[in-house]
């Protein structure tokens, strides 16, 4: 039934945006991690990229464009719901930019967070790194445009920020510069203090309309269970993660409501990503999928017990037979089936940002 409600949302929005001919906003803007990068990473120097197969598999022409999934990621059907006929490209990628910025830029990078150490420690783009990138992408976009056009495209724009993830699975928990110094909740507080900062800053350069991903079930990826999970907990959750995740999402929220009552004008939305993704771990067949606690897509180390599989010198490569079934393309990262679904909640949640 959840599968049903969601999927109708979608269709109604898709539905729509076609009866009106043309999109329901001027411009979109990304920023973030790997749920929002289209293929900024593609032009950095860092491993942390999605540019070859099998990303991509499923996506148009079967082309791996730097998205951490086998196809569209929830960025791509936001788009498509707003009416837009061609997706935000990633800034990076747009070495002749022209007309292509008049809708929108996606400044998201993979690896990303709100602490600028996990960034860095991966060589992506802080958010910090991408707010200039977006100061570069008005004065462009003034040139091209007009200053009275552009003004009417950053303050009618959408603005979608979602980070968080990779602040503590790809640094605070494997970080002991940070874990032994501060505790899980105290690590929160920081993060939520750049967040705010991080809001305050797209305010100040035009921005009005934000929509703000939160923390989702981080303790339900397969990376986690496999890697921090209990042998005794039969592959569930890992439900110290999970709380740290909701509160965070508490202080999220806290801090939300300071900012739109500091910010004149600010129409700032929380877009819950927690629980859709964990109703979708947890009861995945009522939501058409049968498999939640691996990857389709698993890369393990060569060993001499699995030299049976697809492999090369230095790791065996996993690929399940039909994507759609599995709610995970690799240990973090939702399928094109998964990340449709989660698109048509967070979408329904963000019809606010649309007043």
């Amino acid at each position: 039934m959840g599968y049903l409600i969601a999927f109708s949302t979608y269709f109604l929005a898709l539905l729509f945006v076609s009866v009106n001919g043309k999109p329901l906003v001027p411009a979109l803007f990304f920023f973030g991690d790997s749920v929002l990068d289209v293929g900024n990473n593609n032009n950095l120097p860092t491993i942390i990229r999605a540019n070859f197969l099998p990303y991509g598999k499923d996506f148009v022409n079967h082309y791996p464009t730097g998205r951490f999934s086998n196809g569209k990621l929830v960025v791509d059907f936001a788009s498509e719901s707003l009416g837009f006929s061609t997706y935000q490209p990633a800034y990076l990628s747009l070495y002749f930019k022209g007309k292509n910025i008049l809708n929108g830029a996606n400044f998201a990078s993979s690896a990303s967070g709100y602490h600028n150490s996990t960034a860095k420690l991966f060589d992506t783009l802080t958010l910090g790194q991408q707010l200039e990138y977006y100061k570069d992408y008005q004065k462009q976009l003034m040139r091209i445009a007009g200053r009275l056009n552009a003004s009417s495209i950053i303050s009618g724009g959408i603005y979608i920020v979602g980070a968080g993830s990779v602040d503590f699975l790809m640094n605070y928990y494997i970080n002991p510069c940070l874990n032994k110094f501060y505790t899980p909740h105290q690590f929160v507080d920081i993060l939520v203090q750049n967040y705010a900062d991080f809001i305050q800053n797209l305010y100040a350069l035009g921005a009005r309309r934000i929509g703000v991903v939160t923390l989702t079930a981080i303790g339900c990826f397969p990376t986690s269970i496999n890697i921090f999970g209990s042998p005794d907990d039969d592959d569930k959750c890992v439900v110290e993660m999970n709380n740290v995740a909701v509160y965070f999402n508490q202080k999220l929220f806290l801090k939300s409501v300071n900012l739109r009552t500091m910010l004149p004008d600010l129409n700032l939305v929380l877009l819950d990503s927690y629980q859709p993704l964990y109703n979708l771990v947890n009861k995945p067949s009522e939501y058409g999928f049968s498999q939640t606690r691996q990857g389709c897509y698993t890369v393990f180390p060569h060993t001499p017990e699995n030299t049976s599989s697809i492999f090369n010198d230095e790791k065996i490569f996993m690929l399940c037979p039909n994507a759609s079934e599995f709610v995970f393309w690799d240990g973090f990262h939702p399928t094109e089936a998964a990340n449709k679904f989660l698109a048509a909640e967070l979408i329904a949640m963000a019809t606010p940002l649309l007043n």
